[in-house]
């Protein structure tokens, strides 16, 4: 068995080489991941609070609804619906990109754990930090803000490493919907070159560093939020 790397340097038909198509998918693989972690935190810091609300049941049942549909069907399945089902149900959402579908379908999965996470991270203080804020005149949503969820960031920072690692992966079954990101680019380049062995080393090299890279993000931004004295189980640094 040989290797030629020099497959990379080769035309793709297009005017461009199989190097460049790798490196605009892993550029479309990055916004694919960059984009759904966006929408990710943002649904799952919403959910994950209203989990924590016991005297507005209606908010922890919507939170509870949401993680448990989320949560429990196939992001693949997921992202079939959003980009198959939805538009036929709403006409409207035709003229959606699918780039946006496959965002909004990777988002809302993975936003449902991290509102378990949040739910955790809020549940695991010590009730005198609610306290506090309620002591220093603070509203429900003050208290949030100003003292429990800063707090519980700092706890959920190694779970929530991993998740976005995870998101960055699961990103790959973007494919499905014709995107083209990283895995579509080594199916297509594996078929019209016959060199899978070059083309998915590379591709799962690109991957690994994109983990790495996140992974060394988080890293410092737990050290950068931690609370001297204050000490959090785990490291973003590890283990992941």
């Amino acid at each position: 068995m040989t290797w030629d790397w020099r497959v990379f340097l080769n035309d793709d038909g297009s005017g461009r080489t199989y190097l460049q198509w790798m490196f605009d998918a892993w550029g479309w693989t990055l916004a694919v991941a960059a984009s759904a972690w966006v929408v990710a935190m943002l649904f799952g810091v919403v959910m994950g609070t209203f989990r924590t609300l016991p005297n507005h049941p209606w908010l922890v049942r919507l939170g509870n609804a949401w993680v448990e549909l989320f949560r429990n069907i196939p992001l693949l399945v997921q992202i079939f619906i959003w980009y198959f089902v939805v538009p036929k149900m709403f006409p409207a959402m035709k003229e959606v990109p699918g780039f946006v579908l496959v965002v909004l379908a990777l988002g809302f999965f993975t936003s449902a754990r991290i509102a378990e996470q949040v739910r955790a991270g809020v549940q695991a203080l010590p009730r005198g930090q609610r306290y506090a804020g309620m002591a220093l005149g603070f509203t429900t949503a003050q208290t949030y803000r100003y003292v429990i969820l800063p707090m519980a960031f700092r706890i959920i920072i190694p779970p929530l490493t991993s998740e976005s690692m995870n998101l960055l992966k699961n990103s790959s079954v973007a494919f499905a919907v014709s995107i083209a990101e990283l895995t579509m680019f080594a199916m297509q380049a594996q078929e019209e070159t016959s060199r899978g062995i070059e083309i998915y080393i590379a591709v799962t090299a690109l991957y690994a560093v994109s983990a790495f890279a996140v992974n060394r993000i988080m890293a410092l931004v737990e050290k950068k939020l931690q609370i001297p004295g204050y000490v959090v189980a785990g490291s973003a640094g590890g283990g992941h």
